[in-house]
């Protein structure tokens, strides 16, 4: 049962929502590709200003709940650079380490988990396939279309489960 007391949700993803991962995608295309350093080079990921626009606009009528693709061992220095950005706290749903599943199933599941207390008013995501299946669901989606697409992250993001 939905709580109608509480204050709607609006859920941001982070890479190529409100984290510009462009100077970092050199790591994904390199065979086999550098997980590590992908993820290691995040913290001097710069803000995009539209996410961060929409972020901070959403924040005065809902609580902000950020959803990503991120590895859990990814959660201190995303923390640090949510913080370090000036964006809203908030819960941040990460995967599993172990979570080699696509996006659109994991960031669905968190989705419908999340729509059972609360009302989720809207998801901004950059993913297409996350996107398309939000929408089936049910769900308002704003397409984050602020970065050039990258095949090589879509690959990950679908086909490795690792962002």
């Amino acid at each position: 049962m939905t709580d109608r007391s509480a204050r709607p949700v609006a859920v941001f993803d982070l890479d190529n929502t409100l984290a510009d991962t462009s100077h970092r995608q050199r790591f994904l295309e390199r065979r086999p590709r550098d997980w590590d350093g992908f993820f290691a080079a995040a913290p001097a990921d710069p803000p995009i200003p539209e996410g961060v626009e929409l972020v901070l606009a959403n924040a005065e009528e809902c609580e902000i709940v950020y959803l990503t693709g991120r590895p859990e061992r990814c959660r201190r220095d995303t923390l640090d650079w949510l913080t370090a950005q000036g964006l809203p706290e908030g819960r941040v749903h990460m995967r599993r380490n172990d979570d080699r599943r696509p996006a659109r199933r994991t960031k669905l599941e968190i989705l419908s988990r999340l729509a059972r207390t609360r009302e989720i008013r809207v998801l901004v995501d950059d993913d297409e396939l996350v996107c398309e299946d939000a929408e089936r669901a049910g769900f308002t989606v704003v397409r984050a279309r602020w970065t050039a697409p990258s095949a090589a992250l879509e690959a990950a993001q679908e086909g490795e489960g690792r962002t």
